[in-house]
């Protein structure tokens, strides 16, 4: 079938194709960065990068390696380089056609795999097996070797982080619009003054994905595949802790995944894929600063991998050091008590390692290991205090894990991760006016492991192909200590394990092959999980999909499922405290002089798991006509149940908020008021006067619940045109997010917007830009837009805020003189200096008047880096 197949699009290249086309094709120059590795995977990305399309018959790269490709080349010095010694060849069907062949001659013995035919059997076999088009390449979202996912994936490769000047992965989320950039990230304020919730706010100085705003503890964030560890006490994920000279690739999933990864993933998964191999050294520098003062930043990196016949490994090691902006460097939070900073100073040093080998050509060991440690400098001032917080935050991961290849291409995977997260809150809180100190040393200390048995293979033939399956057990589990330093006491301790099993199907109904009319290809998927947790007991959840094509020029999925997410362990296990106030901390006017309010705050052992049913369709355009052209248009909708959230996330606000009334008892009988003060391990009175029921207004519930319900929807646009233009290639690129999401805290109460709304995500978020790009030259410009938010308050909808991203850079190749391997970049965000839209607050003096979540303080930020490639 295979040797037919290839004939035919010989005979029909030859006559039809223009040979122009085809000398224009193999004439232009790329940017190349491909490792070494397995023939097949370094063949899928060639077949990604020069986007042309690669026919191989699978038999004749199996048990062999690809050579490495870094620098700019033409699609044939790219093959030439990447073939060399395997005993392969190509030709060009047509300009966009590629076909990979035995090399005239004597076979080659690296050809040879102990568990495959040899001599005129294996030339058999070859002829007969189908054809992989490799431009497509497996993606996050499937536990299918090489199968496909019917959920939209956002991939994000090297060369784009590179081009449009990204040095953070922390920057880089940061910028796809289905990402709020609101959660645990360095610009979000700290200590929550501003009533954004714990959940929003900067404890670790890391990055976490939050996908459509549903918090990063719904947003599963893994690492090669493998999940990471939480950090601080919200279980958010360090992102920015992976050094992005080390990545290949990172690859979203913004759709329900919780049949294919367990928990965590509501929102979706982000999925870090590493260089799987190395070359060389390279060692970088890179200086940058705010033209409005502050955010001077320095960062040191060192690269180093090798690559032997069996395996290969890649090092890596950086050390950033950013000062901090103080508010008194923008004349929009120059107001605000002195000292407090917008963004915190920090120091990092990360380091990274990946290696495999293999154990002739059925078995290969991996291991992949890193540890970062961030040390922060931020302050703030609230009601006649002044804090000054030092934290530091470790992460450790090692997770090694074997693959083995059977009989009848079937795969066995054995993997385990251990990892640890340990933030120490170092705190000194001044009283201004008498010099009073209070010190506090607490650590959020979070620890996992996780082991998991899986295979996958092949089941039973259908005319599109084979159905595979992905089958696998196992079991993790996680720890959370809240350790006070001070007293050398465990405040509490959190442990929680689980067991899981899950089955993914692939089922193709219909393929190319079949030639059926009106449609070229018809996937059917479907994946369930069980998993049983020794905190709430078990839950199912399963995932359906279909992927339709109706021709080469479209793509049509659909996917239904059920996502689940256990409350976390601070949710869980965090000390309820009782609280006495003044009716006016709490936004409460015309109580009766000595007026008093009872707050108990803190965690909830009786929550329980949250869940929700997800919903996607999108329809991909990728013409054949038009090679260059992709664009993909996405509906999503998420219906979540049980969402555990802080009830009055603005505590400011509670008395003077309807959407906070369901949590708060405005007759408060003596029972009620005994009953929050025996289920507090504390009670704090704050009033200088004894504690009196009779003069208890109100009681405010404000420790963490169950809401009744969110809805959550909208539309994704993305797409990419490549074209040349002029004696170089112009890349257009963008995506856009409108989203509507709304809250019921209650089953009997209002349903109230979050999108749009201060402290949430926008309705509208969108990047689109330009990159042009000549041999190792490329230009990129890009502009961000975030809608603008009203504040509940007042009902004022702030500014729009866009801004506009430059970067240049010049990468010399190699070459014969002393600027071999060089790298030049430079970048600029923000181009315009915009500051971020305000609002009014209510607490002028202690609260920037800028959502955090949303806009940055930074303005411009102008940055040169260095590097070079022995």
């Amino acid at each position: 079938m295979i040797a037919v197949a290839i004939a035919v699009a010989l005979a029909m290249g030859t006559v039809f194709i223009s040979q122009d086309a085809r000398a224009q094709a193999q004439a232009e120059v790329r940017s190349y960065d491909i490792p070494a590795g397995k023939l097949s995977e370094s063949l899928k990305q060639l077949g990604m990068q020069s986007r042309l399309q690669l026919l191989v018959p699978p038999e004749l790269t199996r048990g062999l390696r690809g050579r490495p490709v870094s620098g700019a080349y033409t699609v044939t010095q790219a093959l030439d380089q990447l073939l060399a010694n395997s005993g392969l060849s190509y030709e060009f069907v047509n300009a966009g056609t590629v076909v990979i062949k035995k090399a005239p001659g004597p076979a080659s013995d690296k050809t040879k795999s102990p568990n495959g035919p040899t001599g005129k059997a294996k030339e058999k076999a070859a002829a007969e097996s189908e054809t992989t088009t490799l431009a497509a390449m497996t993606v996050t979202g499937t536990r299918i070797r090489g199968g496909s996912t019917p959920s939209p994936v956002i991939t994000i490769g090297s060369e784009q982080i590179r081009q449009e000047g990204f040095t953070d992965l922390g920057e880089l989320i940061r910028s796809v619009p289905q990402n709020f950039s609101g959660g645990q990230n360095p610009g979000v304020l700290s200590g929550n003054l501003a009533g954004a919730g714990n959940a929003n706010q900067n404890l670790t100085g890391g990055s976490s994905l939050n996908l459509r705003g549903l918090g990063a503890d719904a947003t599963l964030t893994l690492l090669n595949g493998r999940r990471m560890a939480y950090g601080g006490f919200t279980q958010a994920v360090d992102i920015s802790a992976i050094p992005v000279e080390a990545v290949n690739r990172i690859e979203i999933v913004a759709d329900g995944a919780s049949a294919i990864y367990g928990s965590d993933a509501v929102g979706g998964v982000g999925n870090v894929i590493l260089k799987r191999d190395f070359d060389g050294v390279t060692v970088g520098t890179r200086f940058g600063k705010a033209a409005q003062g502050g955010l001077a930043s320095r960062d040191y990196d060192v690269t180093a991998g090798t690559t032997w016949g069996g395996g290969g490994l890649i090092a890596t090691y950086k050390y950033a050091s950013i000062d901090p902006i103080y508010s008194s460097r923008r004349s929009y939070t120059e107001r605000l008590v002195d000292p407090s900073t917008l963004y915190p100073g920090s120091d990092l040093r990360s380091g990274l390692f990946s290696a495999h080998q293999s154990l002739g050509d059925s078995v290969e060991l991996h291991l992949d290991a890193l540890r970062t440690t961030r040390h922060q400098l931020h302050m703030y001032n609230y009601r006649g205090t002044s804090s000054r917080a030092t934290p530091d935050t470790t992460t450790t991961l090692v997770s090694p894990s074997l693959e083995v290849w059977l009989p009848g291409d079937w795969s066995l995977s054995l993997g385990t991760t251990f990892g640890k997260s340990e933030h120490n809150e170092h705190r000194r809180q001044t009283v201004i006016t008498t010099g009073a100190a209070i010190v506090t040393d607490t650590c959020y200390c979070n620890d996992s492991r996780g082991y998991e048995l899986g295979a996958e293979g092949p089941l039973f033939p259908l005319p599109g192909g084979d159905v595979r399956l992905a089958t696998g057990i196992g079991y993790r589990e996680n720890d959370f200590r809240d350790v006070d330093h001070v007293t050398t006491a465990s405040t509490f301790r959190g442990h929680e394990g689980v067991r899981f099993a899950y089955a993914e199907f692939n089922l193709p109904l219909i393929g190319p092959d079949q030639q059926v009319r009106g449609a070229q290809r018809l996937d059917l998927t479907a994946a369930v999980r069980g998993e049983n947790y020794s905190t709430f007991g078990g839950v199912t959840t399963p995932k359906l999909g279909v992927l339709y094509g109706p021709n080469a020029d479209f793509t049509l999925k659909a996917s239904w499922g059920k996502s689940f997410k256990a409350p976390t362990l601070f949710e869980r296990n965090y000390a309820q405290n009782a609280y006495l106030f003044f009716p006016s901390s709490f936004g409460g006017t015309r109580y009766p002089v000595g007026s008093t309010v009872l707050v108990l705050d803190g965690g909830n052992r009786n929550l329980q798991p949250e869940r929700a049913t997800t919903r996607s369709v999108s329809l991909a355009f990728h013409p054949e006509a038009m090679r260059g052209l992709e664009a993909e248009l996405s509906w999503f909708h998420i219906d979540y149940r049980d969402r555990v959230i802080q009830p009055i996330a603005n505590a400011s606000q509670a008395l003077s908020n309807a959407i906070y009334a369901p949590f708060v008892n405005t007759a408060p009988t003596s029972q009620a008021q005994a009953d929050v003060i025996a289920s507090a391990a504390r009670f704090y009175n704050f009033v200088g006067a004894p504690y009196d029921p009779g003069k208890v207004a109100a009681i405010i519930y404000t420790q963490y619940a169950n809401t009744a319900r969110q809805r959550i929807q909208g539309v994704d646009l993305s797409g990419s045109y490549q074209f040349e233009l002029g004696q170089g290639a112009l890349t257009l690129r963008g995506s856009a997010s409108w989203l509507d999401s709304t809250q019921q805290t209650v089953s009997t109460g209002p349903t109230f917007a979050l999108s749009g709304m201060l402290f949430n995500p926008p309705k509208l978020s969108s990047r689109f830009g330009a990159v042009w790009q000549r041999g190792g030259f490329s230009t990129s410009l890009f502009a961000n837009y975030r809608g603008g938010v009203t504040n509940r308050v007042d009902n004022v909808k702030s500014a729009s805020f866009t801004t506009v991203d430059a970067a240049l850079r010049y990468a010399t190749g190699k070459r014969d003189d002393i600027w071999s391997g060089m790298e030049l970049a430079l970048s600029m965000d923000n181009v315009f200096d915009r500051d971020p839209p305000l609002y009014r607050v209510a607490a002028p003096l202690y609260v920037a008047s800028y959502d955090s979540t949303n806009y940055s303080a930074i303005g411009r930020f102008l940055s040169l880096s260095v590097s070079k490639h022995w």
